[in-house]
């Protein structure tokens, strides 16, 4: 299996060959398609190379160009639950005749379940499945691939859960935290190494659940961080930081030290500038 990301546009865009056939997950906005021809030439490959294109979500910046990548040959496939959406985004692209949009044509569209889509990635020499994954919309969906890849569109992205908890977001986040993903490739966001420890067995940032795990246990680090950030807008003395928290002191000093040197820096840049996010 080869991943091969696509840089052409302000979405993610990825190119997944199997054994016997291959994917495009997402694609750029309307009017991006000889840019896209020409970030598939440089990354050493060609229109033929697709079989399939796969649409996270039906929102303008990631099927823009699906119908025109379908006219040369490759196949929209979409899930039966994102039907009611494939043409939500026509009415925007619409308002701009500059665009050239071409509406995807329903007529051409392979049409598959969750529960047929592993069948239909083993047709490509790939093993995993397709989830729906709602949240950022209803009709998104995450594909996942037995190797430890996830791919989830637009999902909020794991940086971000604390901001929504007891939502949609994260009901699927920990429905796809089950599968304990090595990495997570984002839209927008720069692709998520995740450690891949054994079941029950807290190792970096993710904890692999077995019965006895506690939800609130997956998300450690991005948790300890912000409460040393509460602990610090409070006045606490590292000292106290350290007994009330329990983390190593060299590591409260440097969440310490980026935080009050950098102005409205969040939970995500801390561990951006600190080198330590997916570790």
């Amino acid at each position: 299996m080869q991943i091969t990301e696509l840089k052409y546009s302000n979405t993610n865009t990825y190119l997944i060959e199997g054994d016997s056939g291959s994917v495009l997950v997402d694609t750029g906005w309307a009017g991006t398609f000889q840019a896209f021809c020409s970030a598939l030439g440089a990354a050493g490959k060609k229109l033929q190379d697709i079989d399939y294109v796969l649409i996270t979500h039906f929102h303008p910046d990631h099927m823009g160009i699906a119908q025109d990548i379908a006219d040369h040959g490759p196949v929209i496939t979409v899930l039966d639950l994102q039907l009611p959406f494939v043409h939500s985004s026509d009415a925007i692209f619409a308002k701009d005749a500059r665009l050239c949009f071409l509406p995807i044509e329903d007529d051409r569209l392979n049409v598959i379940t969750a529960e047929n889509s592993r069948e239909f990635l083993q047709g490509l020499g790939l093993s995993g499945e397709i989830i729906n994954s709602p949240g950022h919309s209803d009709d998104s969906i995450s594909l996942w691939l037995d190797e430890g890849y996830l791919f989830v569109g637009d999902l909020n992205p794991l940086y971000e859960l604390e901001l929504h908890k007891g939502t949609q977001i994260e009901e699927t986040w920990l429905k796809l935290l089950q599968l304990c993903p090595s990495t997570v490739y984002y839209g927008h966001a720069k692709p998520a190494e995740l450690s891949t420890p054994k079941q029950g067995q807290r190792q970096g940032t993710v904890l692999c659940p077995d019965e006895s795990t506690e939800e609130s246990d997956y998300f450690d680090l991005y948790r300890l961080v912000s409460h040393i950030m509460k602990y610090i807008d409070k006045g606490y003395p590292l000292d106290k930081i350290e007994k009330k928290t329990g983390a190593d002191k060299e590591f409260i000093e440097a969440v310490s030290r980026m935080y009050l040197t950098h102005q409205n820096v969040g939970v995500q840049g801390i561990l951006d500038r600190l080198e330590i996010k997916g570790k």
